[in-house]
């Protein structure tokens, strides 16, 4: 059976994983022979989709972890206590999943455990790039320095979201009413309009039978329809949390035209970013590398950075690693070699982070100005299908007449 266990070292430092046993006690017997003192074990429960659909919807948003994060940097600055600390956040924190997380983290730093070991518990709140900048700077004495440069990250990370929402909202919002617009065109008149082509025995064209055909259905069967729309949206849901999903839904976005492209340069941004801070906190350089790519969101680049942190271990410049993978513009490799060739990489590496950010921004600013003629078309097209549909036979019967 295989169990899952919680575990310290003899340097103190919480290992959480999984291991193969006959029983529990068997697999505490395992741990204990390889040096490990022992926390929990517990049996191992697999996922089940309705966890995974409960993880979507309890998530922590970037802007409040941002906020925790500006707080808990201003108190430490001002030399309030850590535990103390935790506790002031505690009670300012409104957000039910991180305030419930502080509480726990709260306690383990009471028990003696790092700040570091304690967030590792919380995984699905604090990312590995935020785990490990805290143990780095726990070990260089810096943490409210480095937790001022995670608010900072997460900042940018917030502003950047919000103008790719910004951009986007509109449109989809056009187009979600547009859709249910036609959808109560469809089910509520349609059905009206049924009976007169009935009553005159004329010949509707193709199209227009199959309005009204829908029509009928849908203003006998709506219900079904919702229900299954709700089900399609859960069971998408469900699909995109797992492993498989994750990656095919990765791998679509970055072949979608102009939206690939977008997306590209914000790993590429997001990972000159992270390697910078990490690095800066007092990583190396194949680190870096490896936390960057657990980090920055896309299977695709997850799996090449963690190749390149590898050759970079092996005594590879990481310039030269970079230079080998399509995903990255020969830009990024160019910078990264003047950066090691200088000793000057962090720099470097803010560069190209502010390079690809000006890009996004005006990728973002130039869709901006594309939507409204796209709009414009695409609510001509369904008054268009509408008024060929149902206008043209009615005024061909009026003819008729």
């Amino acid at each position: 059976m295989k169990y899952s266990y919680k575990a310290r070292t003899k340097e103190g430092e919480l290992q959480i994983g999984n291991v193969e046993a006959m029983d529990r006690n068997s697999a505490a017997n395992v741990l204990l022979s390889h040096g490990l003192y022992v926390l929990s074990v517990e049996e191992h429960r697999e996922e089940e989709w309705y966890d995974r659909l409960l993880n979507f919807f309890k998530r922590v948003k970037t802007t409040h972890l941002m906020i925790f994060t500006r707080q808990f940097a201003t108190l430490l600055a001002s030399q309030v206590a850590l535990s103390d600390s935790l506790g002031n956040l505690y009670k300012q924190t409104e957000h039910p999943i991180l305030k419930e997380a502080i509480a726990e983290i709260s306690n383990d730093v009471q028990a003696g455990f790092a700040l570091s070991q304690a967030l590792e518990k919380h995984t699905n709140v604090f990312s590995d790039f935020y785990i490990n900048m805290v143990r780095s700077a726990e070990v260089t004495g810096r943490l409210s320095e480095v937790l001022e440069f995670l608010a900072d990250y997460l900042e940018d990370q917030v502003a950047m979201q919000s103008k790719i929402k910004n951009a986007l909202s509109y449109p989809i919002f056009v187009i979600i009413l547009a859709f249910v617009v036609l959808g109560i065109i469809i089910t509520f008149v349609f059905p009206q309009i049924l009976p007169i082509f009935e009553d005159s025995n004329i010949t509707v064209p193709w199209y227009t039978a199959i309005m009204l055909a829908v029509g009928t259905f849908l203003n006998r069967w709506w219900w079904i329809v919702v229900f299954a729309l709700v089900a399609l949206v859960l069971i998408l849901i469900n699909y995109f949390q797992t492993k498989e999903g994750k990656i095919v839904f990765d791998e679509t976005v970055l072949h979608i035209p102009l939206v690939g492209k977008l997306f590209r340069k914000i790993y590429v941004a997001r990972f000159a970013e992270s390697a910078r801070v990490l690095i800066k906190g007092g990583l190396t350089i194949p680190q870096a590398v490896e936390i960057s790519a657990r980090t920055i969101g896309n299977v695709e680049y997850q799996e090449v950075l963690t190749q390149a942190s590898e050759e970079v271990r092996k005594g590879k410049l990481l310039s030269k690693v970079i230079e080998e993978r399509p995903e990255f513009p020969p830009l990024v490799s160019q910078l990264i070699a003047i950066g090691e060739s200088t000793g000057r990489l962090e720099d470097l590496l803010q560069k190209v982070r502010d390079f690809y950010m000006r890009e996004i921004e005006n990728t973002i600013e130039n869709s901006i100005s594309l939507i409204q003629p796209i709009l414009m078309v695409f609510v001509g097209v369904v008054v268009a299908f509408l008024f060929a549909g149902i206008l043209l036979p009615l005024f061909s019967l009026t003819q008729t007449i």
